[in-house]
């Protein structure tokens, strides 16, 4: 390994996947079936996502991302209870996301590399790449799969989240561009973008911007906003669990080829009217409560990232019981086939 490969001597672990890698102690209600690492620095990220607590002028903690807390633990520490974890079963992926930061590609190649040749478990990145080189040697390293997140549905919304307006770094057309580029070289279905639910979008901007990823081949993953103290949108609400269950709805049928946004209707606030399907067909696919599953990487559940564990419950880290899907037909008003 060469001195810009080299590995960096300690990692962020999400306190889910330090307890069940065998690093902390504690109980879960949910267990994190992959392993999320972050990149570790002193300091925050270069860019200024106005929802993320690593933001450059963010005054929130500098351990959390979303909910989730990250200690920083020594790299070769992470990485024996990741081998151990993967050979137990208890773990099925590993996803690195990565803040910005002049070293973060080396960083970033580092880790995945070691992971890769020492554990060869599935492994995800989440990240702002520079250009299809850099794509292209993540995945020599052995990246499987790479995100990269828009976050906001629509360019206005982007600007003023994450791009100019918000003193960001990232521009959107720049983002599809380096979506395609992924697509190319990891191929279709191994790219995936987030999109929250709840930054001013419509139902219906967000329902396009999910149909226009799953045209070019990225699979989008949905979040809900979720506001942390000391980012620049601490004070605004998260979306409300029935608009969050129909664009979950709306989300999964696109993303399975049973319906596309040309064919679904709305109103004139931009709302969801009708999903156009069969209400007996859209009654059998809630009774499954796979649409309302965390979305994303295969054996990606991320428990309790955008809600408390108190509910409500926005992605349902395992598979729903009786109660629950009692629940969400109450929230999207299912009264039966």
């Amino acid at each position: 390994m060469t001195a810009a490969e080299k590995l960096p001597s300690r990692i962020r672990v999400s306190l889910g996947s330090a307890i069940v890698i065998g690093l902390l102690k504690g109980k879960l209600d949910a267990k994190p079936t992959t392993t999320y690492l972050m990149t570790y620095r002193k300091g925050k990220c270069s860019a200024n996502c106005g929802f993320c607590p690593q933001a450059r002028e963010s005054h929130g903690r500098a351990d959390m991302l979303s909910r989730v807390s990250w200690p920083v633990f020594l790299t070769e520490q992470v990485f024996d209870g990741i081998e151990n974890a993967v050979e137990s079963g208890r773990v099925k992926r590993v996803c690195v996301q990565a803040l910005n930061y002049p070293e973060v590609f080396n960083d970033l190649r580092a880790i995945v590399k070691a992971i890769y040749q020492r554990v060869g478990v599935p492994i995800s990145i989440s990240c702002q790449p520079l250009n299809s080189e850099n794509l292209r040697r993540l995945a020599e390293a052995g990246a499987e799969r790479i995100g990269i997140p828009l976050d906001a549905a629509t360019e206005e919304l982007f600007n003023k989240v994450k791009g100019v307006v918000a003193g960001g770094p990232y521009n959107w057309k720049r983002q599809f561009d380096l979506l395609n580029e992924a697509v190319d070289i990891f191929g279709k279905g191994k790219v995936s973008t987030h999109l929250i639910v709840g930054l001013g979008e419509t139902e219906k901007e967000m329902v396009h911007a999910i149909q226009t990823c799953v045209y070019m081949g990225v699979l989008p993953a949905l979040f809900a906003f979720t506001p942390i103290s000391g980012t620049a949108l601490e004070n605004e609400a998260q979306p409300s669990i029935e608009r969050y269950r129909r664009i979950q709805i709306a989300r999964h049928l696109i993303v399975h080829g049973i319906a596309r946004y040309e064919n679904m209707r709305f109103d004139k606030e931009g709302n969801i009217q009708d999903f156009s399907v069969d209400k007996k067909a859209l009654w059998q696919i809630a009774q499954t409560g796979e649409p309302f599953r965390t979305s994303g990487c295969p054996n990606c559940n991320r428990p309790y990232y955008n809600e408390k564990p108190s509910g409500p419950i926005f992605n349902y880290p395992k598979d729903l019981t009786e109660k629950e899907l009692l629940t969400v037909r109450k929230q999207l008003g299912f009264h039966g086939a």
